[in-house]
């Protein structure tokens, strides 16, 4: 019975970010529309000098590089929410309701998956347009939408996490800023043997590059080798870790 109750009052705190979300569709719009105007840079800025670390058609390199900016942008959104709703007193109006007190961390988690996986649709078809030819079956779709899936709902749960420690939105935003630079320091935009060592080592091993590379092996045919491994267990890793950070937090604000 409380299993049913947790996932009736995460449904409807689901509802009221996805209200907020509407009402205010800045913070919204601008997770969704960076990174793909970032894309846009990069193809049509940057496209011809990088063109040799492709291989190819730049824009078949840098587009499964370039899906990772949403869950990385949404990070900033989902701390500032949290943030705000911490600092504004609205945990405690719901501490003294008859609701399951973690739902609101979920909704909040789970209305920015629906909103960053809507922006990953938007940034595809762009890429589509200006000239991204994927070969993938529709099970290596599947399977790239479930890895997005996994990343955004694992960094969400940090997000939560770093939101509930910032003392005001502003410094919530600030806080994953590291993150948000993540997917440029590794193999998305450019192959990491044309950096330099040290930087070169970072991006080899940061979370970022193997789920980069599974997605592009799933996308565009490329060798993936042990990077799926790695990228299910960077997320899987995350995921559990700022889901039992972000309720340690919770429950000792709550107390």
């Amino acid at each position: 019975m409380s299993m049913s109750y947790a996932l009736a009052d995460s449904a409807t705190m689901l509802r009221r970010n996805l209200m907020h979300a509407k009402r205010y569709p800045s913070m919204s719009v601008g997770v969704i529309l960076m990174p793909t105007v970032l894309m846009l840079v990069f193809k049509f800025v940057f496209g011809g000098a990088l063109e040799q670390s492709s291989g190819g058609n730049y824009i078949d390199y840098l587009a499964p590089g370039m899906l990772l900016m949403i869950p990385a942008y949404i990070t900033a959104s989902v701390a500032v929410s949290i943030c705000t709703d911490a600092t504004k007193g609205i945990v405690n109006r719901f501490r003294t309701m008859g609701i399951t007190q973690s739902s609101m961390l979920t909704g909040h988690v789970l209305g920015a998956l629906l909103q960053a996986l809507g922006g990953v649709v938007v940034m595809s078809a762009v890429a589509l347009l200006i000239g991204w030819r994927p070969n993938a079956t529709v099970l290596e779709w599947v399977a790239t939408f479930g890895l997005l899936t996994l990343m955004i709902f694992a960094l969400n749960w940090l997000a939560v996490a770093f939101g509930l420690l910032a003392p005001n939105p502003e410094g919530a935003s600030n806080m994953l800023f590291p993150v948000i630079m993540l997917p440029f320091l590794g193999s998305g935009l450019v192959g990491t043997d044309t950096m330099p060592v040290g930087l070169r080592q970072f991006a080899e091993y940061q979370p970022f590059t193997p789920i980069t590379e599974t997605i592009r092996g799933l996308l565009m045919g490329t060798e993936i080798g042990n990077n799926g491994i790695l990228a299910v267990a960077w997320c899987l890793g995350i995921a559990i870790g700022g889901f039992l950070w972000a309720n340690s937090i919770f429950r000792r604000k709550t107390a």
